[in-house]
């Protein structure tokens, strides 16, 4: 006996539960949301995030500070000529730091290749190049006599090791997580600016609506009438 009456509650709860989602809803601005998504495409036709584009700005300079290094180096040594074509022409491993501009030069040429010109979405380039990056200055370090060579023999590996693996950390936790979040928001927003354009359709403007002007027959008529029961009757 008591079943229907127990039924008749949870409806009604569950109808109270669901109000606040509706209230969320119809509390929906659609201007608001409208300026957001225009503000998100804008963003899509410039082409790159502005947080990519300072990623390409560092990956940048790291390839100029890496020459500017080499440069500094060459000049110690006793000028840029002579000591040019000592790394250059006859390449030592054990001693020259032309690799090491090379290898600037590698992951200056792959990663804007990638994430400036193809706009991946993934870190395995990156990857890829710190790796390699890492690999062949261990190797260098271990196998040549950098050492020997006064403060550039520390000086530039480090650094280039440094430089590759801030670009990896930079786009691996900036990049990458705020493009993405970015996107997230854009599709909740357009799906809720749908939603609104459901729930709150336009306001139908003055000329949507209109009476027709009486005509001056049926007026006329009317007066003709109203005059005649005015009369007296005799």
């Amino acid at each position: 006996m008591n079943r229907v009456p127990g039924d008749a509650e949870n409806a009604h709860s569950s109808s109270v539960e669901s109000c606040p989602s509706l209230r969320d809803v119809h509390s929906i601005n659609p201007v608001q949301l409208t300026a957001r998504i225009e503000s998100y495409e804008g963003r899509e036709k410039k082409g790159i995030s502005d947080v990519r584009r300072t990623f390409c700005l560092f990956v940048t300079f790291d390839l100029l500070f890496i020459t500017l290094l080499w440069i500094i180096e060459l000049n110690v040594k006793g000028g840029i000529e002579t000591t040019l074509e000592k790394e250059v022409l006859q390449y030592d491993y054990s001693s020259s730091y032309f690799d090491i501009f090379l290898l600037a030069v590698f992951r200056f040429k792959v990663l804007i290749l990638a994430y400036a010109m193809c706009r991946l979405r993934h870190w395995w380039a990156i990857a890829f190049t710190t790796a390699v990056t890492s690999a062949f200055l261990l190797a260098k370090v271990i196998i040549s006599q950098l050492f020997s060579q006064g403060a550039f023999g520390y000086v530039l590996p480090i650094i280039s090791f440094i430089l590759a693996w801030i670009e990896t950390w930079f786009l691996d936790f900036k990049v990458l997580p705020q493009e993405a979040e970015e996107e997230n928001r854009f599709l909740i927003a357009q799906d809720a600016s749908e939603r609104a354009a459901l729930l709150h359709p336009g306001v139908l403007s003055d000329g949507q609506f209109y009476s027709p002007p009486e005509s001056v027959a049926g007026s006329d008529e009317d007066s003709e009438e109203k005059q005649d029961s005015e009369k007296p009757v005799v």
